[in-house]
């Protein structure tokens, strides 16, 4: 299993904090890594791609603490993964001098709701057109905290914007949303994947939330379960077959 910077953001904030974070399925005995239930832990079976992309979150205050967070299985997916929590005053140096790194083209992805945005949007084509590793920036938290950061975040306002409009309602069921257009953080940046020519990494992205989402209502359900994990199932499957593949190409 490979530790990445979710895991030492959240193991910081663990450090930090002066009182527990207290919401329901506080209780369950999590892994502190896949943040699933330790009878169902997640990890043996993290993803091991390479991807042409890299990726930024920053995280919401409190994002980092929920076990339901998706963000962390794109850090799971995108070895390339720099992770960080927003502040409004005092943002961290590393996250500025990432956006400003020569060998990276950040874009940031968000939804364009002004004429100052729309005029900001570029395509996934310009993503790539770029000689430059694409820097893929997710604003990870609530739809109200993502708008709040966005907007308090000059830095962020200044980058080229990547807004998708995906055509089916979200499939994340393990939080209520102000609106169910808006889709978790994992199922945005595999759209985002996808469309920038990471067919792979969409895939096993997508595979990856269907798989944890899966896990996750186990121990939030008090109904029936099906004990066989059918969509962690299929991601192995996927995981069995890309190897496979990558096997028989460096023969």
């Amino acid at each position: 299993m490979r530790i990445h910077g979710f895991h030492h953001l959240y193991q910081l904030r663990l450090k930090q904090s002066t009182k527990p974070f207290v919401a329901r399925g506080s209780q369950v005995e999590r892994c502190e890594y896949c943040r699933v239930a330790k009878a169902y832990c997640l990890c043996a079976h993290q993803p091991n791609i390479q991807t042409q992309v890299a990726a930024m979150l920053i995280l919401s205050d409190n994002e980092i603490f929920k076990p339901s967070n998706t963000g962390r299985l794109i850090a799971d997916t995108i070895q390339d993964t720099h992770v960080f929590q927003w502040h409004r005053t005092n943002p961290p140096a590393e996250m500025l001098s990432q956006l400003e790194n020569h060998n990276y083209a950040p874009v940031l992805v968000f939804p364009a709701t002004s004429a100052d945005d729309h005029a900001k949007v570029v395509t996934t084509q310009n993503v790539t057109d770029s000689d430059k590793t694409p820097l893929l920036v997710f604003i990870d938290g609530s739809w109200r905290e993502a708008r709040r950061i966005y907007r308090k975040s000059a830095y962020l306002q200044s980058l080229p914007l990547l807004s998708m409009q995906p055509e089916t309602v979200s499939d994340y069921i393990m939080r209520k949303s102000e609106n169910e257009q808006y889709l978790a953080t994992a199922e945005v940046a595999s759209l985002v994947l996808q469309g920038v020519g990471e067919a792979e990494a969409a895939k096993t992205l997508r595979y990856w939330f269907n798989a944890f989402k899966e896990t996750y209502l186990m121990t939030k359900s008090r109904g029936l379960q099906d004990e066989s994990r059918p969509q962690l199932s299929l991601y192995l499957q996927w995981k069995d077959s890309i190897t496979r593949a990558d096997e028989r190409d460096t023969r």
